[in-house]
């Protein structure tokens, strides 16, 4: 493609070099050592390096020209300054590539929590419908026959935008997108043009991170207040973050709650006695397509994964489905077909005891994961908690408070922790000072803490503690990532009497705890 037509797609501030847009570009790149001869090159900022600080590097792989917020002295190439080098880069990629999200039926969904889990049941639900479907979310990039295991939530813009075009080239029709509070301050998800964008709740999370709660609702409510009159924007009543915005965007709105009876839609009759919810959905006001109405009515829904939170999550999954004018019936066998996200309150071992595989990475999380509890059956409740690290101060003391908050409930008064060591890479290491304020929230609690720094002894102790009809919970994000594989090898080697392939079944295709670390 020529430089020219690129460059119609930003907005150039300033130029400097030879002003030849005559050049070809067969790739753009953000990394230099992806940067081949004919490459245009963007400097975008990471949080810990800066592109600009590789552009000599990358002129110097054949970079034929470089987009920059500020100049680069010394490079001998084609500058081109612009305001905002990460909306550039996704500018450039969608015309790069075609502007492929327009040829595609695209649901965003952002929240707090439950991001992963709506999204594979929106999947479901479309592929029961008979769509060919891809995903892109926090577990994996996933179209045709292609898995990616994900680095982030929302990929690069530049990457997102390959990944659609692949599968628009590839037939795909529908694709459900995670999308993270970081890819919309970041212009992750830039001239991506979405369809059906969903914003189930907003609880504190990433604080340190944002700066302020402010500033990360105003990030996950931009993907509702910049949608436009074309897009469906499906908003949860129960959350008053994601009710506020009812009035606050120029798409068409359908509401849901279950806690309200006020929505478009609403649940009642919930049971979670058995952990895995059944309930009504009423369709109590017309929806009104392009072509059709969908008068009011009522049927019921049957989950196969557990968990409170999976009934906010059908919610979300139920009204996309709804607005593509999927039958009924349909949405009822793709919810029940859909078997969970790994790591998401995830059922890994049913047997004469239970343990359960949950993230637990905020409060909003950790909230909806131990009020399913308190609605199950069981005997006893051990928890092995791996603490968050590199998240700061603020979220270990908001997940430790909100921990506590529950245990009375549940009869828990000693928790197992760990560090996650040798299990946690760098970037997630727990801090001196998250400890200390994990273990002082702990304290005042009257909560014992057994502390256990390695994982594997960690889940070993949980796992000699729990009895028949008790339940094991492995509670943590990067860390515990590993512990499925870790307990359930452990299970078969502590208990030779199971059926060690039924037992490690949970395990196949797992994603999460493959990574190099």
């Amino acid at each position: 493609m020529k430089l020219s037509i690129l460059v119609d797609a930003i907005i150039p501030l300033e130029v400097l070099g030879n002003e030849d847009y005559s050049i070809e570009i067969e790739k753009i790149a953000y990394h230099s050592k992806d940067v081949t001869p004919q490459t245009l090159f963007v400097c975008i900022k990471g949080f810990e390096t800066d592109g600009h600080d590789y552009a000599i590097q990358a002129v110097a792989k054949g970079a034929d020209c470089l987009i920059v917020e500020k100049f680069i002295p010394d490079a001998d190439v084609l500058q081109i300054k612009v305001g905002d080098t990460r909306y550039a880069l996704a500018a450039l990629g969608d015309e790069f590539y075609h502007h492929p999200s327009k040829d595609l039926n695209v649901f965003g969904i952002t929240a707090t929590n439950g991001k992963t889990s709506t999204s594979f049941m929106v999947n479901a639900i479309l592929e029961e419908a008979g769509f060919t479907t891809g995903l892109v979310g926090t577990v994996m990039v996933k179209y045709g026959d292609r898995v990616v295991p994900s680095i982030l939530t929302t990929p690069e813009s530049l990457d997102l935008h390959r990944f659609l075009a692949d599968m628009r080239d590839q037939g795909i029709t529908h694709v459900t997108m995670e999308v993270s509070s970081f890819a919309l301050e970041l212009n992750r998800v830039g001239k991506v043009d979405f369809n059906y964008v969903a914003l189930n709740n907003i609880s504190r999370e990433h604080i340190d991170l944002h700066g302020s709660f402010e500033e990360y609702y105003n990030a996950k409510a931009s993907l509702i207040r910049t949608a436009n009159k074309n897009e469906w924007a499906v908003l949860n009543l129960d959350d008053e973050h994601s009710a506020s915005l009812v009035n606050e965007t120029e798409a068409q709105v359908l509401t849901y709650g279950i806690k309200t009876d006020s929505g478009d839609l609403y649940c009642k009759d919930i049971d979670l006695s058995t952990g895995r919810g059944t309930f009504t959905v009423v369709i109590q006001k017309p929806i009104h397509l392009n072509e059709k109405i969908i008068e009011p009515t009522e049927f019921k829904i049957a989950l196969s994964v557990p968990g409170y939170h999976s009934v906010y999550n059908a919610m979300v999954a139920i009204s996309f489905a709804l607005l593509n004018d999927i039958s009924i019936s349909t949405i009822q066998r793709g919810i029940q077909q859909f078997k969970g996200v790994e790591r998401r309150f995830q059922f890994i071992h049913e047997g004469d005891f239970m343990i359960v595989d949950d993230h637990f990475a905020n409060p909003g999380n950790i909230n909806v994961s131990l009020e399913t509890l308190t609605k199950m059956k069981f005997k006893d409740l051990q928890l092995v908690y791996a603490i968050r690290g590199s998240r700061g101060v603020t979220t270990n003391r908001e997940n430790a408070e909100t921990l506590v908050k529950w245990l009375p409930d549940l009869g828990v008064k000693r928790v197992i922790a760990t560090t996650s060591e040798p299990y946690v890479a760098k970037k997630d290491k727990v801090l001196p000072e998250e400890l200390k304020v994990f273990q002082e929230v702990m304290q005042e609690a009257n909560v014992e803490v057994d502390l256990y720094p390695e994982l594997e002894e960690a889940l070993q102790v949980g796992l000699e503690r729990v009895g028949p009809g008790d339940v094991l919970l492995m509670a943590g994000s990067q860390g515990m990532d590993f512990g499925g594989k870790i307990v359930l090898n452990q299970l078969v080697s502590k208990r030779p009497d199971l059926d060690a392939e039924k037992i490690l079944a949970p395990l196949k295709d797992r994603v999460a705890g493959i990574e190099e670390l």
